[in-house]
């Protein structure tokens, strides 16, 4: 088992093993049979992917905030090239990419769900008749505003800030340090964002809408 865990990717991997045969053997014992070609088959895993890339791109955005950002006036100047250089890079690649795999399997969930206009319409398209739509909407709506912020805002923002990869060598260090400030600011509204956001989301589903 130590052998096993020691390896991240062999550990991850046994996870979503893991998570598989729960999944194939709850599907058989509540319903005796799977249908891969059903829309119910991947209502289930669908919303199980959106919820962990959520965990992901909320928990790094937490992360930036929380720790990260108000913590790096303490650390001393020669140890900040291991944060700026190798950790904050790695941590955007995750961060970006949780923020798209959150959105992609979010419509893709409301879409198996039947509710993905009415939610993008805020339930005007069906007459303001389901509260759950209007307040789902509402989440999905600050989720795609903040996933545009990470990819059109924050990510090419940090990228001149830490010069990632080298790009964008000739910047004067005031230059980085507005970019940076942008980023900054950014990141801050999408967790001012994330607050009302998850609300909604969880919301639809247990304060009475369905």
């Amino acid at each position: 088992m130590a052998g096993l865990l020691s390896n991240l990717r062999n550990a991850v991997i046994t996870g979503f093993v893991l998570a598989f045969v729960v999944y194939v053997l709850s599907a058989f014992l509540f319903h005796g049979t799977i249908n891969l070609m059903s829309a119910p088959f991947w209502w289930y895993p669908v919303r199980w992917m959106h919820v962990l890339s959520g965990i992901v791109w909320i928990g790094l955005l937490y992360y930036f905030n929380l720790v990260q950002v108000p913590l790096m006036p303490k650390i001393p100047d020669d140890q900040k090239p291991a944060i700026s250089k190798v950790i904050a890079p790695e941590a955007l690649w995750w961060f970006r990419w949780g923020a798209m795999s959150t959105l992609f399997f979010g419509l893709w969930l409301a879409f198996l769900n039947d509710y993905l206009i009415a939610a993008l319409t805020l339930g005007a398209a069906e007459g303001f008749s389901d509260a759950s739509h209007t307040l789902i909407g509402i989440g999905m709506w600050l989720g795609i505003v903040m996933w545009f912020n990470v990819w059109f805002v924050i990510w090419p923002n940090q990228q001149r800030a830490l010069n990632i990869e080298n790009r964008f060598p000739d910047l004067t260090k005031d230059q980085r340090a507005s970019h940076g400030r942008t980023a900054m600011l950014f990141s801050r509204t999408n967790t001012v964002l994330s607050l009302p956001m998850l609300l909604c989301m969880i919301g639809a589903s247990h304060y009475g809408f369905g």
